[in-house]
């Protein structure tokens, strides 16, 4: 795999404009139509050049067999982000929204070799004390305390009232948090996925989680951030932290997304004119596993270093830049007809594949579909407030996100509203243009009036207010 003599970086024939300038992924054109771009970096060899954000560069793997050869050769390509090039030379803004996703960070998402191996064993063995049965009855029970915020309107915002928001509500309760800190945690992790003040936000971050982290070594309980505490592993604080900061940014945006990505397949086929395989008769498994073969959460992502100018299929991958699979074109491949025609759950690479594939792929799933299955049967007469075609994505070079879901359905009683909890407020006006749009509903407000003097408390906070756990 090394370079051949008077081999290209690229290997787009001269004159070709992928050749002369880079791809944008952080644009509303490429939210629009991602698979645009995917097919034509195809064309021209199994990887393209891109800007990620203004002033970071990198290269997008776009072919299925070319992104298993650097997934599974950890020896050539390097996950920890130290090696990148740009960075150390200062040439990558430090305020860029794409750092908090790519900058180094002792976990075991940036290491390699032993570290790695140490690093995921303390992960791996923490996620497997979860039990599935109390995770469905968390997942069950946050989920009713979100349907509860919408449930008499007749109108909601399933991506930011629901799919965002679960995930991040159950990673508070699986780190054991308290309010406090599992308000500040749940506001730092939004802007981040957000792309909004990440500096601060990552400040946030980390002195919230090593709170936790003190707190947790005083008084330890039956959940994750003890789990990892208690591990023969011997992690120290750093590490702690950092094991928690990837556990939280590999499940809660891919997880916000695959919620939302499949309520939208399984909703738009009530619309005239939806496609076969849409409808409201699918099944929530054969929903989701559509989403991770289709528009996968995660679309770019699973950042390699190359150790050494590196050549892959008649493309240099230059040592220490940064190399990106596109799980989303890789499973477009048409390399993998005879697969995509059956949706092979075992040929897609949502979950990624070798040392760093996703350890935490069951109770991912399991979390989706509970999630999306509480949602249905709870509102069993949802539908989209606007044309499928008309929902807007978000832009960002790494996931496929859905800006808003709004929906329309019968409004019934909230089953907890006697409990006198106010959430955060939310109006009509604080969410997405899609929505607002999308419904001639008066505007939402509270149900009880804020009390001005009190500090408003934050959706964790509100959420132990009804469910003392």
């Amino acid at each position: 795999m090394d370079p051949q003599p008077g081999a290209t970086p690229y290997s787009a024939p001269a004159g070709c404009p992928m050749h002369q300038q880079q791809t944008s992924l952080y644009g509303p054109e490429f939210a629009a139509d991602p698979h645009r771009f995917y097919e034509a970096a195809r064309t021209h060899g199994p990887a393209a050049p891109i800007e990620l954000a203004p002033g970071v560069d990198a290269t997008l793997i776009v072919q299925h067999e070319a992104a298993l050869r650097v997934l599974q050769n950890p020896a050539l390509f390097a996950r920890d982000s130290r090696r990148w090039a740009a960075l150390r030379e200062g040439a990558v803004p430090m305020d860029s929204p794409v750092l908090p996703m790519m900058i180094y960070r002792p976990n075991c998402l940036f290491t390699d070799g032993a570290e790695h191996l140490r690093l995921r064993k303390a992960v791996t063995e923490s996620l497997a004390r979860l039990n599935s049965s109390r995770l469905s009855r968390d997942v069950e029970r946050i989920a009713d305390y979100l349907i509860d915020q919408f449930i008499e309107r007749g109108t909601a915002d399933l991506l930011n009232e629901y799919a965002k928001l679960l995930p991040l509500l159950l990673f508070n309760q699986l780190f054991g948090c308290p309010g406090d800190i599992g308000d500040r945690l749940t506001r730092s992790m939004s802007a981040i996925f957000d792309g909004e003040d990440v500096l601060r936000a990552n400040a946030e971050l980390t002195e919230c989680l090593m709170e936790l982290v003190s707190i947790k070594r005083r008084q330890p309980g039956d959940d994750i951030t003890s789990w990892l505490i208690q591990h023969p592993a011997g992690l120290r604080d750093e590490e702690l932290k950092d094991q928690l900061v990837m556990l939280m940014g590999a499940g809660v945006e891919p997880e916000r997304n695959l919620i939302g990505n499949a309520l939208l397949l399984m909703l738009a086929g009530e619309q005239p004119g939806a496609p076969d395989r849409r409808g409201s008769g699918m099944l929530v498994e054969d929903a989701l596993d559509d989403v991770l073969w289709n528009n996968p959460p995660i679309a770019n992502y699973a950042t390699h270093y190359p150790v050494r100018d590196i050549e892959l299929n008649g493309v240099v991958l230059k040592a220490e830049t940064p190399v990106l699979i596109s799980f989303a074109a890789a499973n477009s491949d048409p390399g993998l007809t005879d697969a995509r025609q059956t949706l092979s759950k075992g040929a897609h690479l949502a979950w990624g594949a070798g040392p760093h594939v996703c350890p935490a792929k069951s109770p991912a799933t399991l979390i989706a579909l509970t999630a999306i299955e509480k949602i249905l049967n709870t509102v069993p007469d949802l539908s989209l407030a606007v044309p499928a075609s008309g929902v807007a994505w978000r832009p960002g070079p790494f996931h496929r996100a859905l800006i808003a879901l709004p929906v329309r359905f019968t409004p019934t009683a909230a089953r907890r509203a006697s409990a006198g909890v106010q959430p955060p407020a939310q109006t009509s006006a604080q969410l997405p243009d899609p929505y607002r749009n999308a419904s001639s509903a008066a505007p939402v407000t509270p149900r009880h009036a804020p009390e001005p003097a009190k500090k408003h408390k934050g959706w964790w906070s509100s959420f132990l207010d009804v469910f003392r756990v």
